[in-house]
């Protein structure tokens, strides 16, 4: 028996007959996955023919649900019968059994977090009036469905913190549905805004109504995505439909608006997205509801962030003339550039994010892909910089900007989580909460080394292992990677990555081009006809761990989520015998027809071009994994994962990636697809879905790099 027919001798082999909308079709040949029909569907791109016989698997109907089925009856029951499978599973649950307290905030006198007791589908929303009181639950979304699948998306606390507006998402779907609780009574007003995915609320200084941003209205009363925003205005106590429209654009099919209201209660600002390169900034004055709006920043020429506001100035962290970024501050009467004053110039490092917390400024750097915090005055004379405890990173310094105390979380790949509060008048910082989590990680280092890509650019990786690593090229080693949208990744703790290090294994992670790590230059470097360098960085970062004796080809998995799910399906189409196993998750993966589901997803077009323009075409096709799959191809060993109610990255992109594999695989490593029919993109997953989830992945890479039970057992007991 063949190592791939030992992995699938435990689940039944199914095939699928189905009937065809298209002319012509065929069944693949006879084999070990479900039958997938295919269709006689070709597309002319400026003068390139181009097949796509899993065209059928884009619908959302009965037919593709049945081969949805089959591929998770093949799927499942071979991932949670391989020999691993159970005991990861305990030791997940066990190891994630830990409270969990985030980042508090404040709004007037109220102060806000959220925690979980341990093993909680979805984490509480407390409240308390002061630091020495018990806290009152204010929103618990474990009563919200009993699966645990319907989530608390997002809050928006108003300015006397009188209110909550809090979104709601069911199965993990983008699409929310948003209603305000009162919070001294802790009871729920009549209002709900429906149409809506990705807005924040935009509250009046005087709580008695809001700005969201919401999708076009169908005539059968759906709201339509495949549309941008417009910007309305709720009044408290009134239905929806009453809701008058502030801000729109005609004729401009990719430019999202969406509102924010100054900190000095004068100003409404509307910031227009369009892509990740650059945005738009309109205002009005917020007294003068029929005054027409005026460009503050329309050139689409840098990055603009809103911060605070102080003395009629309006402080924004800004790309423009500063690919690090800097602070400036605008006269909204007088916002000619060469009006502006800098505040905080560009520095070397990368200006990651800027808070406003009681008259100072939390400017959040990032060098090297580490944090590294520097806090000035309003006028950008530093006043100090925080001292933190290793290599990690933060968050925090959120809520109002007029509150007399502030926090912010520092974690690291082993730090699970240190809170402190900081007080800018004193200028003091105490530690308020500590995580505790049941896992010896005084075992483990972290490292950062720096490798050359392909072109000879320099890309740094963090390393995480167990102090008495042998390096011996034997080490099953994990790359994990995500290059693009201008994301930083940087240190975080992450249960599931504990589980990894206790199995014996290696975390690699570098920081590849198209993120944020190091400016906009650096996210331009992995964008559109540069987008090959990351999959190039990978490429680098697996053969540095491979030529530096961490690992060796049979030990090595690759891994990414969205953007990562790209990555990893490009560089195993590109590179196939360089890995021993593949886990790619929720992967926008064909690239000629990623941007058609949805207005968001054509503002992808900004990192990866549009398959309309000729140009952009050749680039996409040189390396979409749908259309880069090779029959006769050795591919290794591959577990796709998506959930089928992920509208973002739609889960058909999983679909046919999977389809095209299965079909052209030469070789008996297995290509599973696993669905799960209650989740989305990822945000809001119950936490019993997560451990499954992530309990089949660690199985199945225990299974394909050859791993030693003993070892996890021997780490995870010292």
């Amino acid at each position: 028996m063949t190592r791939y027919s030992a992995f699938i001798a435990c689940s039944a082999v199914l095939v699928l007959s189905a009937c065809s909308s298209f002319e012509k079709e065929e069944e693949q040949p006879d084999g070990p996955y479900p039958e997938t029909k295919t269709v006689d569907q070709q597309d002319n791109y400026h003068g390139t023919q181009v097949d796509d016989p899993y065209r059928w698997l884009e619908q959302d109907n009965e037919e593709v649900g049945k081969w949805v089925d089959a591929q998770n009856q093949l799927s499942t029951p071979s991932l949670q019968k391989l020999p691993a499978f159970t005991d990861i599973k305990d030791r997940m649950t066990a190891l994630w059994n830990y409270e969990k307290v985030s980042t508090p905030f404040r709004y007037a006198d109220r102060y806000f977090y959220f925690s979980n007791d341990g093993l909680q589908n979805q984490s509480i929303l407390y409240t308390m009036k002061d630091l020495n009181s018990a806290p009152d639950v204010l929103i618990n979304p474990n009563t919200f469905s009993d699966d645990g699948t319907v989530s608390l998306a997002r809050i928006n606390v108003s300015p006397k913190a009188q209110y909550v507006a809090y979104a709601t998402s069911d199965a993990g779907s983008d699409w929310t549905e948003i209603k305000v609780r009162h919070i001294q009574s802790g009871t729920d007003t009549s209002d709900v805004i429906e149409g809506v995915k990705f807005t924040e609320v935009a509250w009046l200084p005087n709580e008695r109504g809001f700005y969201y941003s919401r999708y076009p209205q169908n005539e059968d009363g759906t709201f339509n995505d495949s549309k941008p925003v417009s910007v309305y205005f709720h009044k408290l106590g009134t239905e929806q439909s009453d809701d008058e429209l502030v801000f729109a654009f005609d004729n401009k099919p990719d430019w999202n608006p969406y509102a924010q209201i100054s900190d000095d209660g004068q100003y409404l600002l509307i910031d227009v997205f369009k892509g990740y390169d650059a945005n738009a900034v309109y205002i009005r004055p917020l007294a003068q509801e029929k005054a027409a709006f005026k460009g503050l920043f329309t050139g689409w020429d840098a990055h603009y962030e809103y911060v605070t506001s102080h003395k009629d100035l309006l402080y924004f962290k800004t790309t423009n003339d500063a690919s690090t970024g800097r602070v400036i501050a605008v006269d909204p009467k007088q916002p000619a550039a060469d009006n502006w004053q800098e505040v905080i110039a560009a520095k070397t490092h990368t200006l990651k994010e800027v808070n406003a917390v009681d008259g100072q400024l939390f400017a959040h750097y990032l060098q090297s892909a580490r944090s590294r915090v520097a806090i000035f005055d309003i006028e950008g004379t530093m006043l100090q910089e925080l001292a933190l405890p290793g290599i990690g990173s933060i968050d925090g310094f959120n809520g109002s900007s007029k509150a007399p105390d502030t926090f912010f979380t520092f974690k690291g790949f082993t730090e699970p989580g240190k809170v402190y509060r900081y007080q800018p008048e004193q200028q003091r910082t105490t530690l308020w909460y500590e995580t505790r989590v049941p896992a010896n990680l005084d075992q483990y280092t972290t490292e950062q080394v720096v490798y050359n890509s392909a072109d000879g650019t320099e890309v740094p990786m963090f390393l995480v292992h167990h102090k008495d690593i042998e390096l011996n090229g034997q080490n099953p080693t994990l790359l994990y990677g995500y290059g693009g949208f201008n994301i930083s990744i940087t240190p975080d703790y992450d249960t599931t990555r504990v589980i990894w290090l206790e199995m014996g294994g290696v975390l690699a992670i570098p920081n590849l081009r198209g993120g944020g790590e190091f400016g906009e230059q650096w996210h331009q470097q992995g964008t559109k006809e540069n987008k090959q360098n990351v999959f190039d960085d990978f490429i680098a970062a697996a053969e540095w761990l491979i030529n530096n004796n961490y690992t060796n080809k049979d030990k090595l998995a690759i891994q990414g989520r969205s953007n990562g799910g790209l990555l990893v399906g490009a560089t195993m189409t590109q590179r196939p015998e360089l890995f021993a196993a593949a886990l790619p998750a929720v992967g926008v993966l064909d690239m000629l027809r990623y941007h058609l589901p949805s207005a968001n997803a054509r503002g992808w077009s900004s990192e990866f071009g549009l398959s309309e323009n000729k140009e952009d075409f050749k680039t996409l096709y040189a390396y979409s994994p749908v259309h880069n799959t090779e029959s006769g191809t050795c591919y290794p060993p591959t577990l796709i994962t998506t959930g089928d109610h992920d509208n973002r990255v739609v889960p058909w992109h999983s679909y046919k990636f999977a389809a095209a594999l299965q079909r052209d695989q030469s070789c008996d490593q297995p290509i599973l697809l696993n669905v799960e029919t209650r989740a989305g993109h990822g945000a809001g997953t119950p936490t019993w879905m997560r451990i499954e989830e992530h309990a089949e992945n660690w199985a199945f890479l225990h299974q394909h790099l050859g791993m030693n039970s003993e070892a996890a057992q021997s780490n995870a007991s010292e």
